[in-house]
């Protein structure tokens, strides 16, 4: 199939760019990362790659000419050049192979945003078919390697047909829509199909073809709430998935509840609900609990370089001391050999009888799975608030930033009781201020 050559957008304000020379003349073969044609553009002058193997036909743009972004200015074949087809099997190619009749009107294309752009997957649709469209109204969001981008109609008119759903993936420079002069009474509205994608005829297309960006458009709520992706992956804005990977949430957790895709920043809060509540209290419908203790000074490194001085050189033991302590105080039932999982840097080691007052007679570090409570020390890491949902044990988990410490527990509302919870909490965060004091 030939595969169009067309102006790449090298910036974002991009309009149009000026094509100084072909590289490659029509006729010439090809090869996939060769040079093709050099572009000017407001700050400089760039060569454009081939992105397919083949034989250069079809130019229609010529050297000093400004071409809009988008626009396809050739088409590289799989074999040479010969007579264009004859007009009726050229309209035929305006038909999807599907059979499905097109309505008229202007072809917005898949644009292409960056220099080895193959193809951009369709996050969002801002307009629903039938829809007015007006020149810079925010038509689709696209998604490529590096960003998601607002992509504008570029036409006034009607969505008279969307060839592309949310979650396909379609090649640059395939048509992904088209706007018509009149409203059409049966919109076209179909998923994307390279078998049935509309090719236009290099000798039809016109410059207009062509779509622009906007990364300064209002953001208006989505016309409509487009399916999620057959293949499974999850729709969601660059910055949503940078904050979901720095708290440590699953965007899984909104896809699950059936929030609509594609999620945006905005959907963190409800992210961070869901992702409290844990697997098992989402699923059977049990409620979880989380509590955050916020203390000024962290008195615990001196008191770890004080025991440290005084011979007890390993302060994860000293941690699960301070949490056995607090766990056998909480309240609930007593307790007897505790197991405390102890997790730095990833590393988790366990212990067990980690009562403070007898660590120097002899802590015992226990190599195993299971635990009554797990401790995770992040405190010389870049996580700032972690809401990862209940787990097998309850979990403290300590944050911290100069000499603050932020201290937050975890747990299903079936290990421990709301009251056990706080005062586990209570006591595990004042022997954490003033560990000295406890061990009178």
């Amino acid at each position: 199939m030939p595969h169009e050559v067309i102006m790449p957008a090298l910036g974002m304000a991009q309009e149009t760019g000026l094509l100084v020379r072909w590289i490659k003349q029509a006729g010439d073969a090809v090869t996939e990362g060769e040079a093709l044609f050099e572009v000017e553009t407001d700050k400089a002058t760039m060569e454009v790659e081939a992105q397919a193997t083949g034989y250069l036909a079809d130019v229609s743009a010529g050297e000093g000419d400004a071409v809009p972004v988008g626009a396809a200015i050739a088409r590289i074949c799989e074999t040479p050049a010969t007579d264009a087809p004859p007009k009726a099997e050229a309209a035929a190619e305006q038909q999807p192979r599907s059979g499905t009749a097109l309505p008229e009107g202007e072809q917005v294309i898949m644009p292409a945003l960056g220099m080895s752009q193959d193809q951009g997957l369709i996050v969002n649709w801002r307009k629903a078919p039938g829809d007015s469209i007006a020149n810079d109204d925010v038509l689709f969001e696209v998604e490529t390697d590096k960003s998601t981008v607002e992509v504008s109609a570029g036409h006034t008119g009607y969505l008279a047909a969307v060839l592309a759903k949310a979650g396909d993936e379609v090649p640059v420079g395939e048509t992904v829509a088209i706007i018509s002069v009149a409203r059409q009474q049966t919109p076209v509205d179909q998923a994307w199909n390279a078998a049935s994608a509309v090719h236009a005829s290099p000798t039809e297309t016109s410059p207009t073809r062509q779509t622009s960006t906007g990364a300064g458009a209002v953001a208006t709520p989505p016309a409509r709430r487009p399916a999620p992706p057959a293949s499974g992956r999850i729709l969601a804005s660059p910055k949503l998935r940078r904050l979901a990977l720095e708290r440590g949430l699953e965007l899984e957790k909104l896809a699950d509840a059936g929030h609509s895709q594609p999620f945006h920043a905005r959907d963190l809060e409800e992210l961070e609900r869901l992702c409290a509540a844990g697997p098992a209290a989402a699923a059977e419908g049990r409620a979880a609990r989380r509590a955050t203790a916020r203390l000024a000074f962290d008195g615990f490194s001196p008191f770890a370089s004080w025991a440290r001085e005084n011979g007890v050189t390993d302060p994860a033991a000293l941690l699960a001391g301070l949490a056995a302590t607090s766990l056998r105080r909480s309240g609930d039932t007593p307790r007897d050999n505790i197991v405390i999982a102890v997790e730095v840097f990833g590393a988790r080691r366990h212990y067990h009888d980690a009562d403070l007052p007898t660590l120097r007679g002899g802590l015992v570090e226990e190599v195993g799975d299971t635990a009554d409570l797990i401790l995770r020390d992040l405190r010389q890491g870049p996580v700032a608030c972690v809401a990862m949902g209940p787990e097998a044990a309850p979990v403290l988990t300590l944050t911290g930033s100069g000499n603050a410490l932020e201290i937050t527990f975890e747990c299903g509302a079936e290990q421990l009781s709301a009251h056990a919870a706080l005062t586990l909490l209570s006591e595990f965060a004042g022997r954490m201020e003033q560990p000295l004091r406890h061990l009178l």
